[in-house]
């Protein structure tokens, strides 16, 4: 199967070595590009993608407020940020308007086509370690009213999820999960998908953004 790319960056010699990095790949094509929101928004109109590797600093509409309209639609691709700074504002921002995760500009080739792999297959992709220092540095930023119905709805889960999501939140994989709670790895997978289920959420990455949001983890990376 192959994954349908768009590429959504003003600068036009990065899609041009973005491009060239998917066109060598067998199981990927590039369908569309756009310099900018605004553009973007309407190729997808016209285009069936997969994938979205979005710039975020971009004229006319950024790549947040483009990911946030991309993402509140029907059935929508996958959205991966792409950014200059590890800790950066704007990816932080991209996270909570729903991409899937974010990668920096110079990442190497093997881990750009990694990463869409794994965005298409529904894993979020976001370093652990890179995830937590985001969220720890703008947690503050997070609005301290009107997250008491999100925190609600935490009582859906039984105490076990709970456990399993405040560990997500902290960056461990499936099998970092399964060992520190004696579980099989098959069983991690399952309590993340009723979480995941049961929160409306798409991926780990909201998992770890709901988690920080209702204090179920606290900047530190603690629950």
């Amino acid at each position: 199967m192959t994954i349908r790319v768009m590429l959504v960056d003003d600068q036009v010699l990065l899609r041009t070595g973005f491009r060239m990095v998917l066109a060598a790949q067998p199981d990927m094509e590039v369908v569309a590009e756009a310099g900018d929101g605004v553009e973007a928004l309407q190729e997808l109109r016209a285009t069936d993608v997969d994938v979205v590797l979005m710039d975020v600093r971009m004229p006319k509409l950024d790549g947040v407020e483009t990911t946030r309209r991309i993402c509140s639609a029907p059935n929508p691709p996958k959205v991966l940020i792409l950014t200059t700074f590890d800790l950066d504002e704007y990816a932080f921002s991209g996270l909570k308007a729903g991409a899937s995760g974010f990668m920096l500009k110079d990442v190497p080739p093997g881990e750009l086509l990694a990463a869409i792999r794994a965005v298409h297959s529904g894993d979020a992709v976001v370093a652990p370690s890179t995830t937590r220092r985001l969220l720890d540095r703008f947690a503050p930023m997070l609005p301290s009213t009107g997250n008491e119905p999100r925190h609600n709805e935490l009582e859906r889960l039984t105490g076990r999820e709970r456990e399993v999501m405040v560990l997500v939140a902290q960056g461990l994989s499936n099998g970092e999960i399964a060992a520190r709670l004696v579980l099989s790895e098959a069983t991690v997978k399952t309590h993340v998908g009723r979480i995941l289920t049961k929160l409306g959420l798409r991926d780990r990455v909201q998992v770890v953004v709901l988690a920080y949001e209702t204090g179920l983890v606290r900047a530190g990376g603690h629950g």
